[in-house]
């Protein structure tokens, strides 16, 4: 089936927006809608196997173990990490970020250290960051972003001969669908004596991920974003690394053994898992990436491309509206964008009407959107199961915005 039919595999895709109108969902980059086999997979594993994890000996504890630590290994393969040891489960790509923050950079920043960061990072990979400076007295430059929604790279070259001992960086940009050449970038931020790294929220969902071929030290991401479910993300990082991290927090499951004197921290990935985790979401995270490897990623990456370079192309008919960010070619599927006279918000709000769900607001980038000295933008963001009649719909429902405030 390609995957301009994948639709039917979605069930909330069938529903009615309002009665006797369709859907059409348009912000996948918020959070993805979820096929009908990851619902089954946490539905069965509720009516059937449903128990906690890891400590018990009795047949529904085995079977619930089974199922969550099946979905690390394939996660493991999905990113192509070396070892399962490296794929610690968190709640979203936030917590993953701020494990980094508190656990590796607490242990290993100084005053007077530098952070090197980008004018296009999503909140999850500025606030950490800032949190951290604010205690520890470190130092924070940031990479520009050009007029077309590029990192302007000779500015990171310069930020990088201040010898910032952390780098980090978005790998597609949630508003501007910037893809940014992280291999190339983490060369270079290695080079200068640097650990990276990489917010893959927005582009492991979409784009084929390879840590191996990446170069990153950590990579964050969440599920809710690539067919799975909320609640669970993922944190990917060397296991040398990991291994000499102090744990995040305590409690049950992130210890081997507990005295009145002490404790004795658990073995990799579980050091950094304290307590009961999400066990159905992570069944649910292994069944989304079932779903995503049988179509295959480079199919999705190659899907989206197409997708993104029509909706472009369709946009760019409509009198008045702007689309921020790079060319087709080095973005992927966001179209963030403005009409003239019309408030980002006053756009979501008439497209609801016709059943065409987009963003507005500044999507969790404030300083991206003062970099572009704007307030919001609406924002577009599709995904495999969209089609070339969603991009459409759009347009048609941007003339009537037009029209209703003409």
């Amino acid at each position: 089936m390609p995957l301009s039919e994948r639709a039917s595999d979605f069930p909330i895709l069938a529903r009615e927006a309002h009665p006797g109108v369709p859907l059409t969902f348009l912000d996948s980059g918020a959070s993805s809608q979820k096929p009908e086999s990851v619902i089954q997979a946490m539905d069965e594993y509720y009516r059937l196997h449903h128990a906690n994890v890891h400590r018990g000996i009795h047949v529904l504890a085995e079977e619930a173990t089974a199922l969550y630590e099946g979905s690390r290994d394939k996660v493991q393969r999905f990113i192509n990490a070396k070892t399962r040891k490296e794929i610690i489960f968190t709640r979203n790509a936030t917590e993953a970020i701020n494990l980094v923050a508190y656990s590796w950079a607490r242990a290993n920043l100084k005053a007077g250290d530098r952070i090197v960061l980008t004018e296009m990072e999503h909140h999850a990979n500025l606030v950490p960051w800032q949190i951290l400076a604010g205690q520890i007295d470190l130092s924070i430059d940031y990479v520009p972003v050009t007029d077309d929604g590029l990192l302007d790279q000779e500015a990171f070259n310069r930020l990088l001969a201040r010898e910032p001992k952390l780098v980090a960086f978005t790998h597609m940009s949630n508003v501007l669908g910037t893809i940014n050449p992280v291999e190339s970038l983490a060369q270079r931020a290695h080079a200068a004596g640097a650990k990276v790294l990489v917010d893959g929220a927005q582009s492991v969902p979409h784009l084929p991920v390879d840590v191996q071929a990446l170069g990153a030290d950590f990579l964050a991401f969440s599920a809710h974003k690539m067919c799975g479910p909320t609640g669970i993300g993922v944190l990917w990082a060397r296991q040398d690394l990991l291994e000499a991290m102090p744990v995040f927090m305590g409690g049950g499951d992130m210890i081997r053994k507990v005295t009145l004197a002490g404790f004795k921290p658990n073995d990799l990935p579980h050091k950094f898992e304290a307590g009961t985790p999400a066990i159905a979401e992570g069944v649910g995270l292994g069944a989304a990436v079932d779903y995503l490897s049988a179509l295959g990623m480079q199919a999705v990456a190659a899907h989206e491309r197409e997708l993104i370079a029509y909706a472009l192309e369709r946009l760019e008919e409509v009198p008045g509206l702007r689309v921020y960010g790079p060319s087709a070619e080095q973005k992927g599927g966001v179209a963030a964008f403005t009409l003239e006279g019309v408030h980002p918000h006053d756009i979501a709000q008439v497209l609801d009407r016709d059943g065409i769900a987009v963003r507005a607001g500044h999507h969790c980038a404030q300083p991206l959107h003062e970099r572009f000295d704007l307030a919001a933008t609406a924002r577009a963001s599709f995904y495999l199961y969209n089609t070339r009649e969603d991009v459409d719909r759009l347009i048609t429902g941007l003339y009537r915005v037009k029209q209703v405030f003409a």
